[in-house]
């Protein structure tokens, strides 16, 4: 009986949580665009204006970030401003609390069918990279040798601090701006 009474509250969590990650993972990709070389070239692959969108099915939470030229994200929130041209979609919300709980992996989740890819599947690799480069920079190793395929071993202790220093204080200015808006 008190499981039962409990199911909705841990769905509602969920997707809480899932809807918050977005939201700090957006900010965060546009944040890590600004601060790293690495992920600026890897995003300078990307047409410019490139749409990317991860998000749970069918309407769930979402992130959507652009490509704005020069390496640069820009976050939409969960607003597209025209159909997006990738997006990467869990199938149920408790598989994407899964990956963004980092319990995870998102390729395990992608080769155990928890995740649809509808684009251009070499745009989906690059924005995978990219996304794996974040994690490590903001994640504590620990964790984020959970999260990513395989963590990145030229990333040295005193630049994953600076690295993930400067991300956060331009995710905290990110939701600080929005706050006053």
């Amino acid at each position: 009986m008190i499981v039962k009474r409990l199911q909705p509250m841990m769905s509602h969590a969920r997707r809480s949580y899932v809807e918050l990650m977005f939201q700090v993972m957006g900010r965060a990709l546009q944040a890590i665009s600004e601060v790293d070389e690495a992920t600026r070239n890897e995003i300078c692959e990307l047409p410019e204006g490139f749409l990317f969108e991860m998000q749970v099915m069918p309407n769930g939470p979402k992130l959507i970030v652009e490509h704005t030229g020069n390496g640069k994200l820009l976050t939409h929130g969960d607003e597209a401003p025209r159909p997006v041209d990738l997006s990467i979609q869990f199938k149920h919300i408790a598989h994407a609390f899964l990956v963004l709980s980092f319990q995870e992996k998102t390729s395990v989740a992608f080769a155990n069918d928890r995740m649809l890819v509808d684009g251009d599947v070499s745009y989906a690799v690059r924005m995978t990279r990219v996304l794996n480069r974040l994690e490590s920079f903001i994640l504590p190793r620990l964790i984020a040798e959970r999260a990513v395929k395989e963590y990145p071993a030229t990333i040295k202790l005193p630049e994953k601090l600076i690295s993930a220093a400067r991300i956060y204080l331009k995710v905290a200015t990110q939701f600080v701006e929005t706050v006053r808006a």
